[in-house]
């Protein structure tokens, strides 16, 4: 057993790095932060589709209530950053750089697991959850209450040394520990991220109307994408990352991520054509063990058509007449779309040929 809170915290920290978490935040349990952002942000249903947040909401505004012994908050990052980017080809599609690799869920959660068994072996009285994205807590904001980082104006976390491109995973821990002095806010006058949103989606500093980001609309939604949405789309088939990608702090980002996030063969700016004609079966094994599947298949090609609707290709109009038979009613709606679009464009001289 360690004798001391000050050496139990520098043991936590050093065993942290050692599984690959580049910083650890700590700071203690109390009800979240200026609720009434959440509370506004939620009332005027920026939140779209996502009724979990509305099931979640007390626990979310009070970690308490998920762990009635917590009395420390482990923020952990984890950096997924690549050296490799993306290009500007019409017939590619673009995926959000934190999927091109592995699911992140498991392979963060098997770190904190780790983590939380180090603690225990060192003070048996240990209790704690672990938390990647998937449970009721605000893990951005509680990283915000640390020395991690701060809060973006595009609503993620930046970390001076690394930047935003990391996953953040969560321990509710029944010990007290040495808490962080929350960082300082760095983003000044830049307003970098909120100029670049494709849709405009980034409506005030720090306030993200998720019906409008284009993460949200490839992704969480499942229905029909609004129509004056899908011209701002362009190619990207899951996510959008452009507010980090002109994010200054992002200078500093290592490409020295695990080897799991790095891009999975044809991950990297896919071929739209092939992936028009993809079925259940194969899009279940083509994204075995990845984010993408969150997306669902018929999701997934519904972005596709989308993207092939704004190539200005004539080579994407035979895949979209072949996805006009879809068995998804989805799929078929919106590759009917991209075939006007693609010959409204055409009617404008605008096609590539």
């Amino acid at each position: 057993m360690i004798s001391s809170k000050s050496e139990l915290t520098s043991r936590i920290r050093e065993e942290s790095r050692r599984l690959g978490f580049f910083r650890v935040g700590i700071t203690s349990v109390r009800p979240l932060p200026k609720p009434e952002y959440f509370m506004e942000w939620m009332r005027r249903g920026f939140h779209g589709e996502m009724r979990y947040l509305e099931r979640q909401r007390p626990k979310r505004l009070d970690p308490g209530l998920v762990f009635a012994e917590a009395r420390s908050i482990l923020a952990l990052p984890i950096n997924y950053r690549t050296e490799h980017d993306f290009s500007d080809e019409p017939l590619k599609g673009k995926i959000s750089r934190y999927a091109w690799g592995d699911d992140y869920h498991a392979t963060v959660k098997a770190r904190l697991e780790g983590l939380l068994r180090f603690i225990h072996e060192r003070e048996p009285s240990t209790q704690g959850l672990c938390y990647v994205d998937a449970g009721p807590l605000m893990e951005k904001v509680w990283g915000a209450q640390t020395s991690l980082g701060w809060m973006g104006k595009h609503t993620n976390l930046i970390t001076r040394d690394w930047g935003s491109w990391f996953f953040i995973g969560i321990i509710l821990l029944n010990l007290e520990l040495e808490c962080d002095r929350p960082e300082k806010d760095y983003c000044g006058r830049c307003t970098r991220c909120i100029q670049a949103c494709p849709t405009g989606a980034i409506v005030a500093p720090r306030v993200l109307d998720a019906r409008l980001c284009i993460s949200y609309l490839t992704i969480e939604m499942r229905g029909e994408i609004p129509a004056g949405l899908r011209p701002l789309i362009g190619n990207r088939i899951f996510g959008c990352d452009d507010c980090q990608e002109v994010c200054p702090w992002n200078r500093f980002a290592s490409a020295d991520s695990e080897p799991c996030f790095r891009p999975r063969e044809g991950n990297l700016m896919p071929d739209l054509l092939a992936l028009v004609r993809i079925t259940p079966d194969e899009f279940k094994l083509r994204f075995k063990n990845s984010p993408v599947l969150r997306a669902t298949r018929d999701g997934f090609v519904r972005n596709v058509v989308i993207a092939l609707g704004n190539s200005g290709r004539r080579e994407a109009i035979p895949a979209l007449s072949g996805a006009l038979q879809d068995s998804s009613p989805l799929v078929r709606s919106h590759a009917e779309w991209a075939l006007e679009r693609l010959f409204a464009v055409g009617r404008r001289g605008e096609i590539v040929l």
